[in-house]
């Protein structure tokens, strides 16, 4: 690489200014060192730099590629070219930037943690994490690496650890307005609203016209059913940003669409075409499907959600079908009628806790609005304890081929004891606390042996109607079957088996089915039913469950809060061309 002059020595162009102040410097682009110093590498970058604060992302590609053809080496420029490319949506360009600047030099935190956000736009949050970790140990009070390292967290559910480094971040720069936004929007998964709304403060005393900040208000506005007032927010995020793909989305989320919003469709539709990074045109195009469906449009409707999920696919992780398979054969394996007939004197008779369980978008959050509008329930959401607290044994056992994951009574009585310390912060008299994570269908055995006398209720539906619905729906990259249409039907059947396990090991008595189709069709003789089935009694406000005031963070907010309607029974029927790979799941479930 060419010397370039020292900051304080005179500009090479001839302007009498010293080089720091004329094309030495970062900003504004106008390219003038480059084209004073044309093997100068130094110049090139700086170039690039500027331009790329000034949004011309192709323009900074080009000098960081000009800055490493002359110095092929320069950490710097392969650092910042990464930055770029992941801007650009180019994700696995990205991720060899990075790591070819960690080549050229080892220790470079920055590097670190743009790898990190590299992989964590793959979906890769484990591997983020640990190049987050990396950065740190490199440069402990690194504010980005804490605050990449808390996204990372929070997409693999652990969204206390999530919240730490968020607070980590902002304690280190308090005038970081993303990291006060993503500790806003980890409270709110977490039904922590107040909190979530402090931080959104905090963020926009920093700054008033933060969109994404509005964005997260909005979000809190519409998880409490005060759909008009989110509605005015994304607008006005709109109006601060028209590029916001995340607004116009949310738009569209937080009621029926119809042939008025005719302008919305028409903006998601310029904005989705003009070349977005896939996870930003992915968001639009599952909105403009659903705007489509709302229409009865259902041929574009169905390309337009194919679309959604084909550029979900390329900024996620892959679905791994074994893994899956063999944690089902694992759960199975290990949970078996003698282990789980076992009398165990330490377990916790508690029969506070109920679990709504089943595939997603299988009427689980409908079946929690019905019970929470019971005075002696409390409805939780979607808690992550037991997947948390069982990541660890069931990797290690799928990694290692052990033919069982074993627990002593110990360790499952102090399982069921910190979850009911969990229950107790979040209700401290509620008769009955509801905890409706889903995919607590896998972690049945854990449930049943730490807490006998818990009850299940487990949601099933049309397994078209199922699939379907997800597939229409954007989901956190964790849920990576929901982009590929056998893949769903390959998760399913692995779903269907491991309940039809849980039927014949746990007792009857512990775990009732309740079918969505039935309840939609006679919500009063279900709603009983399941009242009955964890120990309540009858109570009318059950039928008003739409009238509940209470925070729902989760896809079916706006349904829930509306009267009951048969009229997502069936609605496969309206896709039944497209939808060959699904087919099969048709044969009846057993029991």
């Amino acid at each position: 690489m060419n010397a370039s002059p020292s900051r304080n020595d005179p500009c090479p162009c001839g302007s009498g200014r010293k080089y720091k102040a004329c094309c030495g410097r970062l900003a504004p682009a106008t390219g003038r060192a480059a084209q004073c110093l044309p093997e100068d590498a130094v110049a090139h970058l700086n170039l690039g730099n500027a331009l790329g604060r000034s949004g011309r992302l192709e323009e900074a590609r080009a000098s960081y590629a000009q800055a490493l053809a002359i110095h092929p080496d320069f950490a710097e420029a392969h650092n910042n070219l990464g930055d770029v490319q992941l801007e650009l949506g180019q994700l696995d360009e990205a991720l060899g930037s990075c790591r070819r600047a960690l080549e050229a030099k080892p220790g470079y935190a920055e590097a670190h943690q743009n790898l990190a956000k590299a992989l964590g736009r793959l979906g890769r949050f484990d591997e983020a994490a640990a190049s987050c970790r990396r950065a740190l140990e490199l440069k402990p009070d690194f504010a980005e690496a804490h605050n990449t390292l808390g996204y990372a967290l929070a997409r693999l559910a652990r969204l206390d650890d999530a919240i730490s480094s968020f607070r980590r971040a902002v304690n280190i720069r308090p005038d970081f307005v993303s990291a006060h936004t993503e500790l806003a929007t980890a409270l709110r998964l977490q039904r922590r609203t107040e909190e979530s709304e402090a931080s959104c403060r905090d963020a926009l005393a920093l700054e008033p016209d933060s969109a994404a900040t509005l964005a997260v208000m909005a979000e809190l506005r519409a998880d409490a059913g005060r759909f008009a007032e989110a509605e005015e927010l994304f607008k006005r995020v709109i109006s601060l940003d028209p590029e916001s793909s995340e607004a116009l989305a949310g738009l569209a989320r937080l009621r029926r669409m119809s042939a008025a919003d005719a302008p919305w469709l028409a903006a998601a539709l310029r904005l989705a075409g003009q070349g977005l990074p896939p996870a930003k045109e992915s968001s639009l195009r599952y909105a403009i499907g659903k705007y489509l469906d709302d229409l009865n449009d259902f041929d574009n409707a169905f390309l337009s959600y194919q679309r959604a999920n084909e550029l979900a696919k390329r900024s996620g992780p892959r679905y791994d079908r074994n893994l899956m398979t063999r944690t089902v054969d694992l759960m199975i394996r290990s949970h078996g009628p003698k282990w789980l007939g076992a009398a165990r004197s330490a377990s916790n008779p508690s029969s506070r806790p109920v679990f709504i369980v089943g595939m997603l978008r299988s009427g689980t959050s409908l079946a929690e609005q019905i019970l929470a509008s019971h005075p002696a329930v409390f409805g939780a959401g979607e808690l992550t304890f037991w997947g948390t607290e069982s990541a660890p044994a069931i990797a290690g056992a799928c990694a290692g081929d052990t033919p069982e994951i074993t627990m002593s009574e110990a360790a499952l009585a102090g399982l069921g004891d910190r979850y009911l310390e969990l229950m107790r912060r979040l209700s401290a008299d509620a008769l009955r606390v509801v905890d409706k994570f889903p995919t607590n269908f896998l972690l049945l055995g854990f449930i049943h042996a730490a807490l006998p006398h818990a009850r299940i209720i487990h949601m099933q539906r049309n397994p078209l109607d199922t699939c379907l619905s997800i597939y229409f729906q954007r989901l956190e990259a964790a849920n990576a079957h929901a982009n590929d249409l056998d893949d769903l039907a390959h998760y399913y059947r692995e779903y269907r088996r491991v309940m039809q396990h849980w039927r014949t090991v746990i007792p009857a008595h512990a775990m009732l089915d309740v079918p969505y189709e039935g309840l939609v069709q006679d919500v009063a003789a279900w709603s009983r039913r399941m009242l009955n089935f964890i120990g309540l009694p009858w109570d009318e406000r059950c039928l008003d469950f739409h009238q509940t005031a209470r925070t729902v963070v989760t896809a079916s907010r706006w349904q829930v809060r509306q009267k009951i309607s048969t009229s997502s029974v069936e609605r496969w029927r309206h896709y039944e061309k497209y939808l060959g790979p699904l087919k099969s799941l048709l044969q009846t479930d057993a029991g």
